[in-house]
C-alpha cells in the first residue's frame, strides 16, 4: 500500500519518460554491439583494428610504444572511475539533505511534490552512475590482464606461442574497449537523468538527444568514414 501511494505521486508522463530513459539506454547498446554486417559501428570497427594491433606488436621491437598505449587505456578508465565516485559521493550527499533537494527542486520547476519524488530522479541518475563507475573499474582490470598476456607474447615471431597469445590479448583488449563503452553511455544517460528533475517532457528531450548523439557518433560520424578507408595502397 505505501508503494502503491508513493507510486502514485508520478504521473503516466513520468513513468513513460522514465521507461523511453530506460530504453533508449539497452537499445543503443543494442544496436552498438550489434550492428547489421553492411553498416558497423565504430566500436566494432574498433575490433578489427585491436586485433591488428596485437598482430603488429608481435614483429615490433622493442614493445615500449605498445607499453605505452596500454597504460595510456589504463589511465583512461581510471579518470573515468574516479569522476564516477566523485559524482555519486556528491548525490549522495544531496540526497542526505532532503530539505535543500526539495527547496531547489521546487524552485526549478514551480511545484510542491515530496521531497521522496526528487529523491527517486536523482537516484535514477546515480543507478547509472553506480553502473560507469562499475564498468570502468572493471574495463581498468581487464586492461591489466591485457598487458600481461601482451608480456608474454614471446619475442620471436617464428615461436609457436607468439600469434595466439597475441590474439588473445587482442581479445582481451575488445573485451575492456566493449567495457569501457558501457560505462561512457551509463555516463551520457546519467546526465540525460538528471532533466527529469526539470519534468518529464525535458527527460523525454534529454533521452532522445543522447540517443541521436550516441547513434551519430557510432553510425555516421566523420572518424568512422576515416576508419572505412581503403589505404590506397592495398586497395589496387
Amino acid at each position: 500500500m505505501i508503494w502503491t501511494d508513493r507510486l502514485s505521486l508520478f504521473s503516466p508522463l513520468d513513468l513513460a519518460a522514465l521507461a523511453l530513459l530506460i530504453g533508449s539506454w539497452l537499445w543503443i547498446g543494442w544496436r552498438i554491439e550489434n550492428p547489421r554486417p553492411d553498416r558497423p559501428s565504430v566500436s566494432v570497427l574498433m575490433a578489427d583494428f585491436r586485433r591488428d594491433w596485437m598482430k603488429q606488436m608481435v614483429t615490433r621491437q622493442p614493445r615500449i610504444f605498445d607499453a605505452q598505449l596500454i597504460s595510456n587505456l589504463r589511465q583512461g578508465t581510471t579518470f573515468f572511475a574516479s569522476a564516477s565516485m566523485i559524482a555519486i559521493g556528491g548525490g549522495l550527499a544531496l540526497m542526505g539533505n532532503t530539505d535543500q533537494l526539495a527547496g531547489v527542486a521546487n524552485d526549478l520547476t514551480q511545484s510542491k511534490v515530496p521531497a521522496f519524488v526528487w529523491e527517486v530522479k536523482l537516484l535514477t541518475a546515480l543507478l547509472f552512475l553506480s553502473n560507469a563507475f562499475l564498468k570502468h573499474v572493471w574495463a581498468h582490470r581487464l586492461f591489466g590482464y591485457c598487458s600481461v598476456l601482451m608480456a608474454a607474447v614471446p619475442n620471436d615471431p617464428e615461436a609457436e606461442l607468439s600469434f595466439p597469445r597475441a590474439a588473445q590479448a587482442a581479445e582481451l583488449s575488445i573485451t575492456a574497449a566493449r567495457s569501457f563503452n558501457r560505462g561512457m553511455r551509463s555516463t551520457y544517460f546519467a546526465l540525460a537523468a538528471l532533466a527529469w528533475l526539470a519534468g518529464s517532457v525535458p527527460l523525454m528531450a534529454a533521452s532522445l538527444l543522447t540517443l541521436a548523439v550516441l547513434y551519430r557518433r557510432e553510425f555516421t560520424s566523420q572518424s568512422r568514414n576515416i576508419l572505412l578507408q581503403i589505404p590506397a595502397d592495398t586497395a589496387k
